[in-house]
Parts: structure tokens; C-alpha cells; sequence
């Protein structure tokens, strides 16, 4: 890799609270960042708005783990509306598509007749998630992928969603912002927990862990 950053570093890196981006699609620079506050959104008081719910048990989209890694990093990339521009540039791809097949990387899809219409990627290391980023082609697509993202968290064990800044979209889930300091004691005890990731999930207990959120 490029200046000698390799995922392991990455991994290191996020492990003591940082995490990479890029300036800009065409330029190859990474800049570390470490936000105070931090967002995270706390799982145990994790808030779905009612008609989502409704949305995600209704079984409008087939939601799967991991079949498709690059095409979520891909569809994130992508440019929209209001946002032209993209921080995931070729080595960022690289970087974390690396992590992924090191068993780190995961993402969550939401599919429609097979397509890939929305999803969110990040990294799991110990009890914690490091969401990166999300998108949806459809209306409600990353929201459904987030609302299963925290059930198979809470299922598995984990104890920290890093969302890395705070926004009003994630508002609405419960997300807040707090300091810098109290996100690094929540990452040391996280970060030292044996790996968390459930590799499969029965539907039955991830719909009864949605109904009970």
C-alpha cells in the first residue's frame, strides 16, 4: 500500500480511535481524524421509528451480511445529489476490501428482486463496529440495513456503534455525540472483548430482536 499503510495499521489505528479519509476521489492523500465529540449511537436505547418498523418486518427487502463487500463500498462511492464528491477513493477501496477478506470488514445489503438497492459497510473489531458509511438507491434501503446492523450487534454481544460524527439522521435512531475521552474508555474495554461478529443469524431471532427494540 501506498506510504507503507497496510490494514493491519488500519486496524491499529482504529483501535486507538482513528480512522482514515480521503480528501478526494482523484487524490491519493489519507487524513487521519479523531473528532471530540464522538458519535456513537448507544444500542441499548436504540429508538425505530414506527413506520420503518413496519418497513423492515414487512419483508419489502432481503437483507444479508457479507455478499457483496465491494459493491456496498462501490454504491457508498457513488455520487448523489447534494454530495458530488466522494472521501472513498481507490486505496481507501483497496484498504478496506483487504479487511474484509481478513475477516474484519463487513457489510450489511438490502436487495430487491436480487438487486443490491442499499447497505452499509464498516469494521469489526472485538465488541465494537466502526460504521463507515451507508447509501440507498431506494427509499428506506440504509435504514433497514442499519435497523438489522443493530440487531445482529446486539445479538453478538457488542457493546459500541462508532458513527464516527454525529448527525441529525442518526438523531432520530438515538445517536449522540459525546467526548472524545469517554469514547476512548468505551473503545480500550470494546476493542479488548473477544470478536463479536455473528457469521450467521437465525431470521427468527433477528425479527424477535427487532420486535423488541
Amino acid at each position: 500500500m501506498p506510504d507503507g499503510l497496510t490494514p493491519e495499521l488500519m486496524l491499529g489505528a482504529y483501535a486507538v480511535g482513528l480512522f482514515p479519509m480521503a480528501e478526494g476521489e482523484d487524490d491519493p492523500t489519507l487524513s487521519w481524524y479523531d473528532p471530540d465529540p464522538r458519535g456513537v449511537l448507544p444500542l441499548e436505547t436504540f429508538h425505530i421509528p414506527k413506520r420503518l418498523r413496519r418497513t423492515v418486518l414487512s419483508g419489502r427487502f432481503e437483507v444479508c451480511v457479507d455478499r457483496d463487500f465491494p459493491a456496498v463500498m462501490r454504491g457508498c462511492a457513488a455520487p448523489v445529489k447534494g454530495r458530488e464528491s466522494t472521501w472513498i477513493n481507490s486505496r481507501i477501496y483497496q484498504l478496506f476490501c483487504a479487511l474484509h477478506t481478513m475477516g474484519f470488514g463487513h457489510s450489511v445489503e438490502c436487495r430487491v428482486e436480487g438487486e443490491l438497492v442499499g447497505g452499509l459497510y464498516g469494521v469489526a473489531l472485538g465488541g465494537v463496529f466502526f460504521g463507515e458509511s451507508m447509501f440507498s438507491k431506494v427509499t428506506d434501503a440504509s435504514k433497514v440495513a442499519l435497523v438489522h446492523l443493530v440487531a445482529r450487534m446486539r445479538l453478538g454481544g457488542f457493546i459500541l456503534l462508532d458513527t464516527q460524527f454525529g448527525t441529525e439522521h442518526l438523531a432520530r435512531f438515538g445517536g449522540v455525540e459525546i467526548p472524545a475521552a469517554d469514547y476512548k474508555q468505551q473503545l480500550e474495554r470494546a476493542v479488548s472483548m473477544q470478536p463479536c461478529w455473528p457469521d450467521v443469524v437465525a431470521p427468527d431471532m433477528l425479527e424477535a430482536e427487532i420486535r423488541g427494540m
